[in-house]
């Protein structure tokens, strides 16, 4: 049995043809009306839930299964994690399909006698889409209408199953140490379903990247969701914490319980977990990598079912690493035109929302804001904690006074959570975690490098960075290794490489140009370049 209900309402939503998808549900659905689906009780109490294998309600639309009486979310026949809220909302929005549901009824339904902010039901209606990927792949699912509510607008159909299969449960979770995750990870969903499936494969993966581009964050969902894997647990050890690459023994044996010596050496410790079958999450590792790579061959030749999962501003270059560079979030690009509804279908937009939406009440994107969001999102290279820091200061700013303010540099970037890393307090505090571990020669020629306002080649980084005091090789060997470093960008699709800086790293990379009081020196140089690449093009 098919659900329809009448769309004649006119709508402003983010779908490209409203009337087609009234025609569509219309021609879909069998034309059932929202009277007759208001005498299906899909809304049983506790005590009537059927508990002897007879029929079970069913509410299907594309590969999810709603079951009402088990309040559980089904995609094929593997359980979802969703929240109350969200089943909530979602079974409010199924029993009505293709009709405009309010946000004040929406509010009344989920939140009843409870008065709670319209922010509350942004966040939740972000998760449920999450959940169904709404958006991805061409499929739909929810749709906005500014200022009124949402609609369903996916083909709904209604089942009664008389023998339903067991949903698969959750694997039952065993030892560990990963802290809960206090806010929604936007826009690494099918990222952390692709590292799941590489650690399965792979015995030690690396998840590289720039500071604030969110290694931590996808490594404990990913360490999260395969726990239930490992029949010796998963267990976090914070190398940011350790200031000498000797302590790394004792500190992975402090975490794991163990009584270490101080001199306990990395083989002794590994031999003394052989046969352990569990995983290793290695978070920062980017200034022991040496200690890192070390401990994690000896672990993986002591142990044939253990795994490491590693983050790191560059590569551990250990045997049998599989690299990962994590992407910044989706940031649209520079030509498009696009309405809040096409630019909410891009992950750096999609979080600058959300976090906006949880500290002015009531916040949505519009039309009219949604250029000044994207082009935000582009300033800020869909670095997802640069996001947040410039989010920090939207209720003293707003929208477009944000923006403005972000032309003045790295000052604005500040304010981060009291409760983070000293390092993700400000923008440049990370950005001066990265340049401090550098060798003098790499910070020199990254702080040249910031001479150039997009992409160049690896003759125009010679030319402006090579001096008496650094060698045209040392200056190729410095790109090199900031590019493995994750301050350089590579794009190796054309048959020559070229790099750039992203901009909230040249930014950070100019000041530092600026200080040394070799700016005009290096623009000098630059211009010299250029006026000879001019004549040799003539010639």
């Amino acid at each position: 049995m098919t659900l329809s209900a009448p769309t004649n309402d006119r709508q402003h939503d983010d779908l490209p043809s409203p009337s087609s998808v009234s025609r569509d549900l219309r021609r879909t659905h069998s034309g059932i009306t929202h009277s007759k689906i208001a005498d299906i009780d899909l809304h049983m109490s506790p005590s009537s839930k059927p508990v002897d294998g007879s029929a079970t309600r069913v509410i299907s639309f594309g590969p999810f299964s709603l079951l009402p009486d088990q309040r559980q979310l089904l995609e094929v026949d593997k359980l979802l994690n969703i929240g109350s809220r969200a089943f909530d909302i979602l079974l409010a929005l199924v029993e009505r399909p293709g009709e405009l549901i309010s946000k004040e009824e929406l509010m009344a339904r989920v939140w009843p006698n409870v008065y709670v902010e319209p922010a509350n039901l942004t966040v939740h209606v972000a998760a449920l889409r999450r959940v169904l990927g709404d958006g991805r792949e061409g499929h739909r699912y929810l749709v906005n209408i500014p200022g009124r509510g949402y609609r369903f607008v996916a083909p709904v159909s209604l089942e009664d199953r008389k023998s339903p299969r067991p949903p698969q449960q959750p694997v039952q979770r065993h030892s560990h140490n990963l802290p809960n995750q206090i806010t929604r990870l936007v826009g690494r969903a099918d990222t952390s379903r692709a590292l799941a499936t590489f650690l399965s494969n792979d015995r030690l993966l690396t998840i590289v990247g720039p500071g604030g581009i969110g290694k931590t964050s996808i490594a404990l969902a990913v360490a999260d969701e395969v726990a239930g894997s490992y029949e010796h647990g998963v267990w976090l050890v914070d190398l940011a914490r350790i200031s000498d690459p000797d302590m790394l023994p004792g500190a992975l044996g402090s975490v794991l319980g163990l009584d270490t010596p101080p001199g306990t050496t990395l083989p002794v410790l590994a031999q003394s977990l052989r046969g352990r079958q569990m995983l290793l999450v290695l978070d920062n590792c980017e200034h022991a990598a040496e200690a890192a790579a070390s401990l994690a061959v000896h672990m993986l030749q002591a142990s044939s079912g253990a795994r490491i999962l590693a983050t790191s501003r560059e590569p551990l270059r250990a045997e049998g690493e599989r690299r990962y560079r994590l992407p910044s979030l989706e940031v649209p690009p520079v030509s498009a035109q696009l309405t809040a509804a096409e630019a909410m279908r891009f992950s750096a937009v999609e979080l600058f929302v959300e976090r906006t939406a949880a500290r002015l009440d009531g916040f949505e994107l519009s039309d009219h804001d949604a250029p000044v969001v994207v082009d935000l999102c582009r300033k800020l290279d869909g670095n997802p904690l640069a996001i947040e820091l410039a989010v920090g200061r939207i209720d003293t700013f707003g929208v477009h006074g944000l923006s403005a303010r972000l032309n003045g540099g790295l000052r604005l970037l500040s304010g981060g959570y009291r409760t983070a890393l000293p390092r993700h307090q400000t923008l440049r505090a990370m950005l001066d975690w990265s340049f401090d571990w550098l060798p003098e020669s790499e910070r020199l020629v990254l702080s040249r490098l910031a001479i150039f306002t997009g992409e160049f080649v690896l003759e125009a980084a010679i030319a402006v960075a090579s001096s008496d005091d650094i060698a045209a090789v040392e200056v190729a060997d410095a790109v090199v290794s900031l590019v493995a470093k994750s301050l350089v960008n590579a794009d190796i699709s054309d048959k020559e490489p070229k790099y750039r800086l992203l901009e909230i790293t040249r930014d950070y990379a100019l000041e530092k140009l600026q200080e040394s009081y070799e700016f005009d020196l290096v623009a000098r140089r630059y211009a010299e370049y250029l006026r000879g690449a001019r004549e040799a093009s003539n010639c």
